[in-house]
């Protein structure tokens, strides 16, 4: 009888103050559509650096002029790096086959260049991938090598601009969730102001604190609850967008989001909105109700 009474004043708070509910479950769904889609772009940047730093090679290119012995030196010197895992000798027909692969839509550039023009060079792969700085002094005042080029300061840039999103998605995320907390905690005071009748009669009769509170507490995170159903789908709608438009492309450049790895983020999105919305609502009836 109690969690009937409890449940259909739930429904009656919602419904007695529809437009700050609505307002409430939007702000909601809002800040943690922000908190999922971050969290998402966290662990896809964390994966992408995980799968372009393994491949990342370190060029060093080789003097038009350099000796056969000099170029059989650095390859004896790089097999023996502890820094170096892997390293490649790329000649000039190799490095011309490399061109022709690379710019096979410009046949005008490849046929202005002849393999001898190209430079011998190695392909390197080092074991940490963030210590080319130690190759790049090591190597550079080396007899015979032209330049040393790291693909990772590329990549640098790149997740740069992927970690400033990042961030970026995170402050809003919680600016967001600050101002649903506020409107929460707004809404319950306009609740509880609304049956201060109802209360004071109860708190007369004995009723405990948890059956005066558990409506308001309620009521808070059904909101939260179906500002997470919201959120998730403003995920699923993005995801749906970006299949469909120029975003497709970049599928082969960016590791992907799966809709396995969007509905799992639903529980965490559900949570955080039930959980922070009750203790709002909790805190809120201490200071408001004295109960």
């Amino acid at each position: 009888m109690r969690m009937k009474y409890v449940l259909s004043e739930v429904l009656v708070g919602l419904w007695r103050n529809v437009t700050m509910t609505i307002a409430m479950i939007i702000t909601m769904a809002v800040s943690l559509f922000m908190l999922g889609g971050s969290g998402l772009l966290y662990q896809k940047v964390g994966d992408m650096k995980d799968l372009y730093y393994e491949n990342v090679e370190v060029s060093i290119f080789l003097k038009t002029d350099a000796t056969k012995e000099q170029v059989d030196a650095l390859g004896q010197q790089l097999g023996q790096d502890p820094l170096v895992k892997d390293s490649t000798y790329v000649n000039k027909e190799q490095a011309y086959e490399r061109f022709q692969q690379m710019y096979a839509d410009a046949p005008d550039l490849v046929s202005a260049v002849k393999p001898d023009q190209l430079p011998e060079s190695y392909r390197v792969k080092l074991n940490d991938p963030e210590q080319y700085k130690a190759i790049y002094d090591k190597y550079k005042t080396a007899e015979g090598i032209d330049t040393i080029v790291d693909q990772s300061k590329l990549l640098d840039k790149v997740f740069g601009v992927l970690s400033g999103f990042q961030n970026g998605a995170l402050a809003i995320a919680i600016v967001m969730a600050v101002a649903a907390l506020l409107l929460v905690a707004n809404t319950i005071q306009v609740a509880a102001y609304s049956k201060r009748r109802e209360v004071a009669v109860m708190k007369l009769v004995g009723a405990s604190n948890w059956f005066i509170q558990a409506p308001f507490v309620l009521e808070a995170v059904v909101a939260g609850l179906f500002g997470s159903l919201l959120g998730l789908l403003a995920l699923i709608a993005v995801k749906l967008l970006a299949a469909g438009s120029s975003m497709a492309a970049l599928e082969g450049l960016i590791t992907p989001i799966s809709w396995s790895e969007i509905f799992l983020t639903f529980p965490l999105m559900a949570a955080v909105g039930g959980v922070v919305s009750a203790v709002t609502a909790w805190v809120t009836l201490r200071f408001y109700l004295r109960v």
